[in-house]
């Protein structure tokens, strides 16, 4: 590949406020870089519904990685699902590919941390992207490979762009050449195009 000379664009502060910044962004790279692949997440669809005003899903491979079941903890009790399950089937039937499934950087690692206060490397990585980088940085990496896991993404030969977010909306975007998490050391983050500072 030949040398790149992209803009990177650092927002001021994190969270929804930069979606559609980051959404026109990453359609802005994917353009010119040729990258159809768009893996993004999404908790509860306000996101997914703003990437349909800006990337045509008959030419796009669009991407959507949710929070997984009973993700979130409510007075003690799991959600069963953060993200409306109607809404799913309404996004599925407009081109959308979700995935639901363990989180790449969680999954029982979060729990003995949780529960054991026990850190394992897994749960190290990721506050170790979260603070060094940023929460969206560290979506970003997990999502990419969810979905190679998931066969959403078929060709590790290509890059891809994935968009994550600090909480609620987006605001990272990253040039991702993607990997399985059986050979997450082959992953590489080939640009951070968009991130809050």
């Amino acid at each position: 590949m030949p040398d790149l000379n992209i803009e990177i664009i650092i927002f001021e502060k994190p969270g929804p406020v930069n979606t559609q910044k980051a959404l026109e962004i990453a359609k802005k790279n994917a353009d010119l870089l040729n990258i159809k692949d768009i893996v993004f997440a999404s908790t509860t669809g306000t996101t997914a519904e703003k990437i349909l005003d800006i990337f045509n899903p008959t030419q796009y491979n669009l991407v959507l990685i949710t929070h997984t079941y009973h993700f979130v903890v409510r007075g003690g009790k799991s959600v069963p699902q953060e993200f409306d399950e109607l809404k799913m089937e309404e996004l599925r039937k407009k081109g959308l590919k979700i995935f639901s499934g363990t989180h790449a950087m969680a999954g029982i690692e979060r729990n003995i941390r949780m529960k054991m206060n026990q850190w394992c490397f897994v749960e190290m990585m990721a506050y170790f992207l979260r603070e060094n980088f940023s929460q969206g940085t560290k979506v970003c990496i997990e999502i990419a490979s969810m979905a190679v896991d998931a066969g959403l993404i078929r060709d590790l030969d290509k890059d891809i762009i994935c968009i994550g977010g600090t909480g609620r909306g987006a605001d990272t975007v990253c040039l991702i050449r993607p990997a399985p998490t059986s050979m997450f050391d082959k992953l590489r983050v080939k640009a951070i195009l968009a991130k809050p500072q």
